[in-house]
């Protein structure tokens, strides 16, 4: 019976992870393990991007690749460590609650809904505003964007943060237990701080990002493309046919699934200018297909938790049968 709570303390800490996110949000950034590794990336990432563009650097790639892999290893050994104290020298139920704890952090639903929702809501005060309020959510440059487009970018960093701030972390969660949710949401941070090519924040990334933007993909490829299928199933189902066509017509093998199936569910269209495209024969969003594209994700999340719920608990079961 010694080996029960390593089944059902981590199955458990998956509905009271998303209790303690929607009841209480983000804990301080004092003690937030996702803005430590952020500390972490800065710091490395200055050792690693040089500060002027250059041609075919080899040198910088395996520098940041190298770094990337100390800072993923201390990632990994501290949450290992983590899972095993709790696991092994707590009682199931403060296990299960202490799991929900360190878990929270890795998941950000809150957060990102009360993000949009308020880019929305500024909007309905002045264009200027909602340029200000989304600036908050996206690294693009909004000076320019229109009422349809700030209220676009918003609806898109919903469904691909989606992916990356809570059903992504859940499916690494299932799998790996602590650990694989740590480091996702490592690998996700790294991303959006090294993987953008060009110069960003003083420094040139376009060899030094190439490591993290690629681990970023590999890790997010089947979770986004099981949150295209949850708001697929939830939402409105589009031909399954349109959605693969409409998910590749973005640079990333990965954004354009929840992204495509945001925009098909909703029927209007997703632009990034100059960029991509997404049901293009689709309407200009309205003010009330935010708050209906989040009631969506909403249920994509509960789903997702569920889902993941289940599936540790089944993995855990079949561990414990054959030890």
């Amino acid at each position: 019976m010694a080996a029960w709570p390593m089944a059902l303390a981590p199955a458990a800490a998956v509905p009271l992870a998303l209790a303690i996110d929607r009841c209480w949000g983000e804990p301080p950034v004092a003690v937030h393990p996702v803005v430590w590794m952020g500390r972490a990336l800065q710091a490395c990432g200055d050792r690693a991007a040089p500060l002027q563009p250059t041609g075919r650097d080899l040198k910088s790639f395996w520098l940041a690749a190298l770094l990337w892999c100390a800072v993923a290893a201390i990632v990994l050994i501290v949450a290992c460590a983590a899972q095993v104290l709790v696991l092994r020298y707590a009682p199931p139920w403060l296990a299960a609650v202490l799991m929900a704890l360190l878990l929270k952090p890795l998941l950000a639903w809150r957060m990102l809904r009360d993000e949009v929702l308020a880019v929305e809501s500024a909007l309905a005060q002045s264009l200027q505003a909602g340029r200000a309020r989304l600036a908050r959510l996206v690294s693009r440059d909004v000076s320019g964007l229109d009422a349809c487009e700030v209220r676009e970018s918003a609806i898109e960093s919903l469904a691909e943060n989606l992916n990356d701030s809570v059903v992504a972390p859940l499916f690494w969660f299932a799998l790996l237990g602590l650990p694989g949710a740590a480091l996702y949401r490592f690998a996700n941070t790294a991303d959006a701080m090294w993987g953008y090519p060009g110069m960003r924040g003083g420094r040139y990334w376009q060899w030094a990002g190439k490591w993290a933007a690629r681990a970023d993909d590999v890790l997010s490829w089947l979770p986004a493309r099981i949150t295209a299928c949850l708001l697929w199933a939830i939402a409105g189902r589009p031909r399954w046919r349109t959605l693969v066509a409409e998910a590749h017509r973005t640079p990333s093998p990965n954004s354009g699934w929840p992204m495509a199936a945001m925009a098909l569910s909703l029927g209007v269209h997703l632009a990034k200018p100059g960029v991509y495209t997404l049901n293009a024969p689709g309407r200009n969003p309205g003010a009330h297909d935010t708050p209906r594209a989040a009631r969506w994700a909403s249920n994509v999340v509960i789903a997702a938790g569920f889902i993941a719920l289940i599936a540790h608990f089944s993995i855990a079961i079949w561990w414990l049968r054959w030890m």
